[in-house]
Order: C-alpha cells, then sequence, then structure tokens
C-alpha cells in the first residue's frame, strides 16, 4: 500500500491553531502508478493559477505533497504575494515588502479584534468589571456624535466614581501558537475609542498589558481613537490584559464620564496597513514597556 499523508512542516500548521484537515486519501501501487500516468503535465503557469484558486491550508497541506515542482511553487514567495494582491493584503509601506509573504498571508488572514464584545452590543459579556463606583457602569446608544464606524450603535458609559473594566486575552487560545509569538514577534495593535460629555468634565484611563496612560479631556465631547502598537516584546508573551475606564470630575449622580466604545487587539504582521479615518487623533508618545 501507498499511504500519503499531510505533514505538519507548513506556515499554517506550525504557527497557527486551526481546523484539522484529513489525510489524503490511502492508494494502492496500482492506483498510484495509474494516477501519475494519467495526470497530465501541466505549465507552471497553469499550476500557479491553480493553486492561486485552491484554499490556501490545502495549499499547504496537500497540493504542496503533490511534486517537488509543486512543492517549489507552494513555497515561493510570487505565488503568495500574488494571493495577498488578490485578497487586498497589503504592507504599510511598500517599499519594505514582508520578508515572508506566505506568514504575511495567513497572518492577515487570521486577522480580527481579539476582543468579545467591543461595543456593548452584548450588555457586559465577555467584560469583568473591576470597578463599579458611583452609579455604576451603564450602556448608552450614540446619538448626535456618532463615530467614524457607522456600525457602532452603542457606548459603554462611567460614572461619578471609577469605573474600570477589562479582558484577558490569552493569545494561545485565540490561535497563535508560541512559537510564532516567540520567532516572528508580529505587531499587537491596540485601539481604544472615548468621548467626554459636553457639560461635565471627566478622566479617562487605560492599561493595556505593561503599558499604562493616563488622559484628561474637558467640554469637548468629540470622539477620539487611542492606538498603540507593540513591537519587539521578546519572546514569552502569551496574554494581553485590557482595562479602561474613568469617572466625572464633579460627582454628579447619573453618567457624566468618559464614554468607550469600539475597542479592539490585534495580532498583525509587521508592516501591515492599518485603516484610518479624518477622525483619528494622534496620541500621547506612551511609556516604555516593561520586561
Amino acid at each position: 500500500m501507498l499511504e500519503i499523508h499531510r505533514k505538519a512542516d507548513s506556515t499554517e500548521e506550525r504557527y497557527f491553531h486551526g481546523k484539522s484537515m484529513e489525510s489524503i486519501p490511502v492508494l494502492t501501487d496500482a492506483e498510484g502508478a495509474k494516477f501519475w500516468a494519467e495526470m497530465p503535465v501541466l505549465p507552471l503557469a497553469v499550476v500557479e493559477e491553480v493553486l492561486l484558486n485552491v484554499p490556501p491550508e490545502e495549499v499547504v497541506c496537500v497540493c504542496r505533497l503533490v511534486c517537488r515542482e509543486w512543492q517549489e511553487l507552494v513555497d515561493s514567495a510570487p505565488l503568495w504575494k500574488e494571493k495577498c494582491r488578490r485578497a487586498r493584503f497589503l504592507p504599510h509601506d511598500v517599499t519594505r515588502p514582508p520578508a515572508d509573504w506566505q506568514m504575511f498571508y495567513f497572518m492577515s488572514k487570521k486577522r480580527h479584534n481579539l476582543l468579545k464584545n467591543p461595543s456593548a452590543e452584548e450588555q457586559f459579556n465577555g467584560w469583568q468589571i473591576v470597578r463599579n463606583g458611583g452609579d455604576r457602569w451603564s450602556i448608552q446608544e450614540v446619538g448626535e456624535n456618532p463615530l467614524p464606524d457607522e456600525m457602532v450603535k452603542k457606548f459603554f458609559v462611567t460614572s461619578y466614581h471609577e469605573c474600570k473594566k477589562l479582558q484577558l486575552i490569552n493569545l494561545e487560545r485565540e490561535g497563535y501558537k508560541p512559537a510564532l509569538l516567540d520567532r516572528y514577534q508580529p505587531e499587537i495593535h491596540i485601539s481604544d475609542w472615548y468621548a467626554p460629555r459636553w457639560d461635565c468634565g471627566c478622566m479617562y484611563e487605560i492599561c493595556v498589558e505593561l503599558l499604562n496612560q493616563k488622559k484628561q479631556q474637558w467640554n469637548e465631547q468629540q470622539w477620539h481613537q487611542m492606538t498603540h502598537v507593540f513591537r519587539d516584546y521578546g519572546p514569552g508573551a502569551r496574554f494581553v490584559r485590557f482595562c479602561h475606564g474613568g469617572n466625572d470630575t464633579k460627582f454628579w449622580a447619573g453618567w457624566y464620564g468618559i464614554r468607550v466604545t469600539n475597542s479592539s487587539v490585534e495580532v498583525l504582521p509587521a508592516g501591515h496597513a492599518r485603516s484610518t479615518s479624518p477622525a483619528e487623533t494622534r496620541p500621547r508618545e506612551m511609556s516604555p514597556q516593561k520586561r
């Protein structure tokens, strides 16, 4: 019997957790010989076009095992560069292309917000309430001052004593293997939208992982975006602890404190293009990361 099984040596399997693919069907020697004898010899350009239309997991786990020529094609940068182009996965700086286009493709494809319920659509599900002072956390509807992302309809709002909530993100459970985090150290992008009221001062505070920042806003009401990117953070990163909150500064009963919504934590390949908006503001330089 001729047995062909997939090998766990692809980028997808070494560095990401995902759905396991079944082994390639077992063929007898006669069936295998007949298969290869009847298989037409295709120009590499045709093979490349076929691979560009096959799901990427099957490309690296199945197609790569067909023959040496296919293996070399699957491992080549041009194939994955073209896949990135068709999927519109573009590096932020086109003059500095990724060192590994296959890794760049899978990292970009896997991109998603690791925070659960970032915009209060599911009440407080997914959040751990750390401080619940004053009249406690509340949820309200976005009104006359919408965010750049018009899909965001709700926000969390703090009261007159300290209100904080957090999420602890397990990166390995989210599918990022330790080998990926330690060897490639992909960028971890942090984003949080906040806004004060027009009639009351408030304090905004955010602490993400080993990063601290406090910021006060007075009588402006517009939404601002706080962003940060962790780079070159060294081996050992396994969790992201995201905590934010604040309070108003006049101690008014009710919910006149800082408003927060549409938060995100994403793991991205180095140099990945980020979407921006005219309303985005640049935060002050953050304090150095602690080891």
